[in-house]
């Protein structure tokens, strides 16, 4: 699917990033509820089956439920709770407190398929070229905007140059003009991947730099693009996602990178 994605129609290109980034609920919904969520009709889920070598949307869904059953279990659970959190139960039963448990639930089954799923190599890798840039610019917009805080934060507790495009007063463009060959830009976004990241990303690439991308699939336009991807599924409590997972993420790549500073000046110093 992902070195077929640019030769499918916009519609399937539609279904194939969501197949991508809800593989969990892929295995659970209907073919309605899945075509729903795409912003398509049913008969192109099915389409888009019988595109990747499926009889149909059973089939294909088979797959994801075989391969992702022991994970899908908790996650079902969480679904099943927050549904007769909000339709079964009254109001008067939704305290604050009860949603504080529902969001840390949430963010415990994420934190946890974060860790079943991270590559170490992948990681490793991303660690290794943060280490070998002459310097380190972070973009981080919207939603991941507070990612970028922390890595810009962090981040300066290390010898790295450290240069946050936050954006403000949209200088972003101007002050990339530093940026030299062989820098590396960590760049983090999610769907629908903010404009301004990208047009960060594209003007970085020009001029040399290599990516570290953190975002939410292996479709995005970040991860095409990158040298490095590292994946951070947030889900979302009452329709508000959260960033645990992607923070954590963060925090593990600055404690990496620290470490082999570290590692690598007693070497020298040996």
């Amino acid at each position: 699917m992902r070195s077929g994605f640019e030769g499918l129609s916009r519609q399937l290109k539609l279904i194939a990033r969501y197949v991508e980034t809800s593989r969990d609920r892929l295995a659970l919904d209907g073919v309605q509820e899945t075509a729903g969520q795409c912003g398509v009709q049913p008969s192109a889920v099915v389409r888009f089956a019988k595109h990747f070598g499926f009889s149909g949307f059973s089939e294909m869904q088979a797959l994801f439920r075989a391969g992702a059953a022991q994970r899908l279990a908790p996650h079902r659970d969480y679904q099943e709770r927050i549904r007769s959190l909000v339709d079964g139960a009254g109001v008067e039963t939704i305290t604050p407190a009860r949603i504080a448990h529902e969001v840390i639930g949430g963010s415990i089954e994420r934190l946890q398929a974060l860790q079943a799923d991270l590559p170490d190599e992948r990681f490793d890798a991303a660690v290794e070229l943060m280490l070998d840039a002459p310097a380190l610019w972070l973009a981080a917009s919207r939603r991941a905007f507070p990612v970028g805080a922390y890595l810009a934060y962090a981040l300066q507790h290390t010898a790295k140059p450290v240069h946050w495009l936050h954006g403000l007063g949209h200088m972003q463009q101007g002050e990339l003009r530093a940026l030299a060959p062989g820098d590396v830009l960590i760049a983090v976004s999610f769907e629908p991947y903010a404009q301004e990241t990208r047009d960060v990303v594209d003007a970085a690439l020009a001029r040399g730099a290599r990516l570290l991308a953190i975002t939410d699939s292996q479709l995005s336009p970040l991860a095409k693009q990158a040298n490095a991807v590292l994946l951070a599924e947030d889900g979302a409590t009452f329709g508000f996602r959260s960033l645990t997972s992607t923070l954590c993420l963060a925090q593990s790549l600055f404690l990496g990178l620290a470490y082999r500073m570290e590692l690598a000046y007693e070497r020298k110093g040996g």
